[in-house]
C-alpha cells in the first residue's frame, strides 16, 4: 500500500503519511476502487459502500476529497470536500451525521486524471458539529 501510495503521489502530496488500514469502497456501479484505478465519472456517480476494520463502540469520521483541483498541473484550489461524515458508529454509515453529502466525480473538460481520496479517522468520542451544511 506504502509504495502506491507514494507512486501515486498521495504521499507526500495529499497526505503526510500512510494510513495504518486499508478501506474497501464499492460502487453499485460494480466497481470496487483500488489504489491507482482509472475509474469514469459515471462508475461513481452514486454514493458508494465503505467498508473498514472498526471497533463497534467508537465513532469515526469519513473523508473523501479532490486532491487536483482544478488539475494535477495546477492545484490552485487545494484539496476538493466530495464527501464528510461524523459520528459514525462502527463502519455503519448510516449511523453517522452527514456534514456535506456525496459529490461524485465532477472534474473540468479536458483537466485530465484527478486524485479522489477517500480516508477514515477514529474520533475519540461523539462530537457535535455545528458547521453550516
Amino acid at each position: 500500500m506504502e509504495q502506491t501510495m507514494q507512486q501515486d503521489g498521495i504521499v507526500p502530496d495529499a497526505v503526510e503519511e500512510e494510513p495504518s488500514s486499508k478501506i474497501t469502497i464499492s460502487y453499485s456501479s460494480g466497481k470496487s476502487v483500488e489504489f491507482g484505478q482509472e475509474l469514469s465519472p459515471t462508475d461513481v456517480k452514486d454514493e458508494p459502500e465503505v467498508k473498514w476494520e472498526a471497533d463497534p463502540a467508537k465513532y469515526y469520521t469519513l473523508v473523501m476529497f479532490d486532491a487536483d483541483g482544478p488539475n494535477k498541473e495546477e492545484p490552485k484550489f487545494g484539496d476538493i470536500k466530495h464527501w464528510l461524515v461524523v459520528n459514525i458508529l462502527g463502519c455503519d454509515l448510516s449511523s453517522g451525521d452527514v456534514i456535506a453529502e456525496y459529490i461524485g466525480a465532477e472534474p473540468s473538460q479536458g483537466s485530465g486524471l484527478h486524485r479522489y481520496i477517500f480516508l477514515v479517522f477514529e474520533q475519540k468520542e461523539k462530537t457535535t458539529f455545528d458547521e453550516p451544511k
